[in-house]
């Protein structure tokens, strides 16, 4: 049962057009929730993000959902879900990181990009799903300037709710996406964890020079 609830809210994205067509305007909490856990949440890196606000995006288009009420509440979501994580990082950090509570290379990773990327982490982070999660966490666990991080945060937050929503909205019922729905979603989650993908190999390689 727990496994069926989880496959379901992973998959949000595919689902969501007969979801609004069930509940409605009830869509708009339920994608707020998902887009502030994802990047809230420490524990939920495997909720979709990039994919999920494609998908809101088409649906506006189609004018199931208002726009720019979903453009405010998916900015909201990211800004204060990014501002949890990193209160969760900054007082239990330490405590969930010893308990091992979250997969520790997750940890490792993000503190990679840190080195690398500095504070331009957090708005780096936000097209790289899994990075996202941690990045504020981690932020939080080196206490990091809250103005800077939110700062950062605030920026991060604009740049991938805009760019997600909006491509969905301008480009999510062309015929051929609508079609393939499913195949283009794919798409962009694969699309998103490039960076991801060319920094592992970068750092697999800088270790055996």
């Amino acid at each position: 049962m727990f496994q069926n609830i989880l496959s379901f809210i992973s998959h949000l994205d595919s689902n969501l057009v007969a979801l609004t067509v069930s509940y409605g305007i009830l869509i708009y909490p339920l994608v707020f929730l998902i887009i502030f856990a994802e990047t809230g949440l420490v524990f939920a890196p495997f909720l979709p993000g990039d994919s999920l606000l494609f998908a809101a995006g088409a649906i506006s288009a189609s004018g199931m959902l208002n726009i720019f009420v979903l453009y405010f509440l998916l900015l909201l979501a990211a800004i204060l879900g990014d501002s949890v994580n990193y209160s969760i990082g900054k007082y239990f950090g330490q405590k969930i990181i010893s308990n091992q509570w979250v997969n520790y290379k997750y940890i490792e990773k993000t503190k990679n990009f840190y080195s690398k990327y500095g504070n331009k982490t957090i708005v780096i982070s936000r097209f790289m799903p899994i990075v996202r999660t941690f990045a504020p966490f981690v932020a939080g666990i080196a206490k990091m300037d809250y103005k800077k991080f939110l700062s950062y945060n605030i920026l991060g937050s604009f740049l991938w709710v805009t760019i997600f929503l909006s491509l969905g909205f301008f480009f999510g019922n062309i015929p051929f996406v609508k079609q393939h729905f499913s195949i283009v979603v794919f798409g962009i989650v694969f699309i998103s964890i490039i960076p991801a993908i060319v920094e592992f190999i970068r750092y697999k390689f800088s270790n055996k020079n």
